[in-house]
């Protein structure tokens, strides 16, 4: 419900009060903000949230809510519905002042301090290089994470490209690179190169700003070590689920054939590198449909059912559909927002410690680990001799890559004052440092309030009696450890601007549909009876 904000007469209005309920009116020529007005942001901003199309509103919004009201309180009622105006222009307008006030707002927080950015760039689906930034800054007494533009790129989308439009849309909004702690990216040549990637120009203007590799991204090219057998395996799989899913005949007639048999699914997934997730998704649900699907093969007569008949080959497909099983979960932790890098990597290391064990296990003949594998086995009396080779060698495997592309830290319990102030021991801070960790550390009040908070919302709380100790924490909490929020959003973006919408500039649209900040309504709308022609 609309309320007076003092602020309001500075737009030439005072508060009138009808009924008991307080509307802005016009000191000049008295007339009443209506209630209209208000009842169209509100639709808008559902409208956005929603990532409708912006005609939904006249087309079906309004006449729906007019036709209820019409039921249920009568044509009074109903007729006063019809004066809230949601024609397609009016809703892009509204669209567009109120991600306009989302993003002042956040301007204004982000500049009360240091702030961190994480970025990426996809092209949508008008062929247009879009660039995604997001935003991470300390905002009332914790972390906060808000989009913070998308925008076309122009020109070949290289690391001059990229840089001039991020530091000209920070420049814009008055934002200086000298309160950026760090820019998380993936690991593309135009992002990361050293010479002419965006990383090299940043640190022209910014050199103390530290660039982070996506976490996920690496974890995903980690992944991707297959020995020549288990890529075989997985190539044929692939071309199994293809012969399916590509073909709708085939699709339609599996689906009848799993219906008739009682299977848990009725279709298999489709095979995609882009997605990280793809990999194990499909794998499994092709372990657990095989012998649907080796029925399926044999009445059409192709040559892949030969594959599911045979034990070799389906122990390694049980074993590959069980590794990256665990590599999906190692990827789903990964993702989320508010995380951070000591976390990421915590959960990254354990990962590696498990790949070893698992490592020895397999060498030592047991599958235990796998247990769908494990189970494969012993229902058909194989021997563990036909995989043991192949899954040691691929664990081997697999922890080599993710120690190169995650090397160990020469000293990595340098962040424990930060992770555990009250017990961890110190011997590598400054004296100053040490005395302030050992006051700090000696406050019980402090200590109770360390259990109940989250570690950056603990240190943002100290700001004021510890500021050193704050500063030096939050360098190291506050950057990005992924860019998962630039991709999760790239999916909005996806399904906003798709084929029937592809004209659209969608980052108003966007901003309302991912962004926590809520628009200030009752000034928006105060500004817009201040200006009748908008």
């Amino acid at each position: 419900m609309l309320k007076y904000r003092d602020e309001f007469i500075k737009y030439g209005f005072v508060c009138h009060v009808v009924n008991g309920i307080q509307h802005p009116q016009c000191v000049v020529c008295s007339e009443v903000l209506a209630h209209e007005t208000e009842a169209s942001y509100e639709v808008a901003y559902l409208i956005a949230q929603a990532k409708k199309p912006h005609t939904i509103g006249e087309s079906l919004i309004k006449p729906a809510a007019v036709a209820m009201s019409r039921v249920m309180h009568g044509d009074k009622a109903a007729a006063e519905l019809t004066q809230v105006p949601l024609s397609d222009g009016t809703v892009s307008r509204r669209i567009s002042e109120m991600a306009q006030d989302i993003k002042t707002q956040l301007i204004d927080a982000v500049k009360e301090g240091k702030y961190t950015l994480q970025l990426d760039e996809s092209t949508d689906v008008s062929h247009c290089a879009q660039l995604l930034v997001f935003v991470r800054y300390v905002f009332k007494e914790k972390l906060n994470e808000e989009m913070l533009f998308c925008t076309p790129l122009e020109g070949a989308c290289t690391g001059e490209d990229i840089f001039n439009k991020l530091d000209s849309k920070l420049k814009e909004e008055g934002m200086s690179w000298s309160e950026c702690l760090s820019v998380c990216t993936d690991g593309a040549g135009a992002m990361l190169g050293k010479k002419k990637g965006l990383r090299a120009r940043v640190q022209q203007v910014a050199p103390h700003v530290c660039f982070t590799h996506c976490i996920i991204h690496r974890e995903a090219l980690a992944c991707k070590s297959l020995s020549a057998e288990l890529k075989h395996v997985l190539d044929t799989a692939v071309k199994i689920v293809n012969y399916i899913k590509s073909r709708p005949l085939n699709t339609r007639l599996f689906a009848t054939l799993c219906n008739e048999m009682g299977a848990e699914h009725q279709g298999l997934l489709l095979h995609t590198e882009v997605r990280w997730l793809s990999r194990g998704n499909v794998l499994s649900r092709l372990c657990e449909l095989r012998e649907e699907v080796r029925i399926f093969l044999a009445d059409q007569r192709s040559p892949l059912a030969e594959h599911l008949s045979d034990p070799d080959w389906v122990a390694r497909l049980v074993y590959l559909s069980s590794v990256f099983g665990k590599l999906n979960g190692l990827n789903m932790s990964l993702q989320g927002e508010n995380t951070s890098i000591l976390t990421l990597n915590d959960k990254v290391q354990a990962f590696v410690r498990k790949l070893e064990r698992w490592r020895e296990r397999a060498e030592a003949g047991h599958m235990d680990m796998f247990t769908e594998l494990d189970d494969f086995i012993e229902e058909n009396a194989l021997s563990v001799n036909i995989v043991r080779a192949s899954v040691a060698d691929h664990l081997q495997s697999l922890v080599d890559h993710f120690k190169k592309y995650f090397p160990e830290e020469t000293a990595p319990e340098r962040h424990d004052w930060i992770r555990s102030p009250f017990t961890a021991k110190t011997n590598h801070l400054t004296s100053d440092f040490e005395d302030a960790l050992i006051e700090l550390s000696s406050d019980r009040t402090l200590r109770a309030l360390f259990d109940a908070k989250s570690l950056d919302e603990f240190w943002i709380s100290v700001r004021k009696e510890y500021p050193q100790l704050s500063a030096a924490a939050l360098n190291t909490l506050m950057p990005f450890g992924s860019t998962y929020l630039c991709e999760k959003t790239f999916s909005a973006l996806t399904y906003i601007k798709n084929k029937h919408r592809s004209r659209l500039n969608v980052e108003d649209d966007l901003r309302i549909a991912v962004s926590k900040i809520k628009p200030r309504l009752d000034l928006l709308c105060s500004v817009h009876i201040a200006h009748p022609s908008h």
